[in-house]
C-alpha cells in the first residue's frame, strides 16, 4: 500500500479548448481541480472572439467545480492552468455513495453484466476482487484511441473488446458493482498519460475508502489529479452544452509532475489525491 503520508510534488495542470458557438450557447465546464485539492494558484478564463466572458462556479456536493457561462456567437476559447502542492484529504464511503455506486447507470449496465461477473469473480471480495476486475478488463480490451462512439456503454465495449480509458472505466464499474461493491468514474488530470487528454479512472469502495484503479495501467495512479466524480461519464463530462449550439474545433490537455513520475505497483491500494 501506498504512503499516504509521503510527500507528493508539485503537479501543474493546463487545458486550452476552443468552440465555434453557432448560436447564444449555455455551457457548463468541468475542467477545474475538484475542491479539496490545494492549489497554489489557478486561472480560469472563458473568452469570444477576444472579450472576456462572465464565468460562475458552482461546487457539487462531490467536489467538482462547474463553471458556467453564456456564450453569444463567435469563436470561444477557454484557459485554465493550475499548479497543485499537497494532496486532497482521502475520500470516504458515505450511506449514501453505498447506495447510488451499487446502482446500475447509463454507461454501466450492471444488471445486463451480472452474469458475466459472477462466472468470472463469484469467489472473490475485497482487494483481490478489485485486482482480479482491473487485470480482467485489462486483458480483455485493447486501447485504440477514436474506437468507440460517446453513447456506447460497457456492455458494447465488452462485445467490441476495445475501447478508450472511459470504456475501460465503465467496465471496471459494471463488474464491480455487479458483485455488489460500490464504483464510481473520475475524470483526472493524468502526468504521464500518453497520448495526454483527460483521462477517466475508477474509484472503488474497500473497507469504508474510495481506491482508485486503472485497468489501462496509462499513467501512475500517485500523480492523478481529480476533477469531477459520478456515476459513469455522463456524470462528468467536460464540456455540456445546456442549450443553444456550440461545436468543439481543438482542445490540448496537459498534465505535468515536477521530477520524476511516481513508480506504480499495481498490487498497491492507492487513494486518489
Amino acid at each position: 500500500m501506498t504512503d499516504p503520508a509521503a510527500p507528493t510534488p508539485r503537479r501543474t495542470v493546463r487545458a486550452r479548448i476552443e468552440l465555434d458557438v453557432r448560436e447564444t450557447a449555455e455551457l457548463v465546464w468541468s475542467v477545474a481541480v475538484a475542491d479539496g485539492v490545494p492549489r497554489e494558484s489557478e486561472v480560469l478564463s472563458v473568452t469570444v472572439d477576444g472579450e472576456p466572458v462572465q464565468v460562475r462556479e458552482q461546487v457539487v456536493s462531490d467536489g467538482a467545480r462547474l463553471h458556467v457561462c453564456t456564450a453569444p456567437p463567435g469563436r470561444l476559447s477557454l484557459a485554465y492552468d493550475a499548479t497543485l502542492s499537497g494532496r486532497a484529504e482521502a475520500a470516504l464511503v458515505d450511506p449514501v455513495d453505498d447506495i447510488v455506486y451499487r446502482r446500475p447507470s447509463r454507461y454501466a449496465e450492471s444488471d445486463e453484466l451480472g452474469p458475466t461477473a459472477w462466472a468470472e469473480f463469484a469467489r472473490l471480495e475485497g482487494k483481490d476482487l478489485l485486482d482480479a476486475v482491473s487485470s480482467w478488463v485489462g486483458t480483455q480490451l485493447y486501447y485504440v484511441s477514436g474506437s468507440s462512439r460517446p453513447t456506447d456503454g460497457a456492455t458494447q465495449t465488452l462485445l467490441a473488446r476495445q475501447g478508450v480509458c472511459r470504456d475501460f472505466a465503465h467496465l471496471v464499474i459494471a463488474m464491480l458493482r455487479a458483485r455488489n461493491v460500490p464504483a464510481r468514474l473520475v475524470s483526472v488530470y493524468a502526468p504521464g498519460l500518453t497520448p495526454m487528454d483527460f483521462h477517466a479512472v475508477v474509484e472503488a469502495a474497500i473497507d469504508g475508502a474510495w481506491q482508485v484503479v486503472d485497468a489501462t495501467t496509462l499513467a501512475p495512479r500517485q500523480s492523478l489529479v481529480r476533477v469531477a466524480t459520478g456515476r459513469d461519464a455522463s456524470d462528468t463530462a467536460f464540456l455540456t452544452v445546456q442549450s443553444g449550439r456550440a461545436d468543439l474545433t481543438s482542445m490540448s490537455v496537459d498534465a505535468t509532475v515536477e521530477g520524476d513520475l511516481p513508480t506504480d505497483d499495481v498490487q498497491d491500494l492507492v487513494a486518489l489525491g
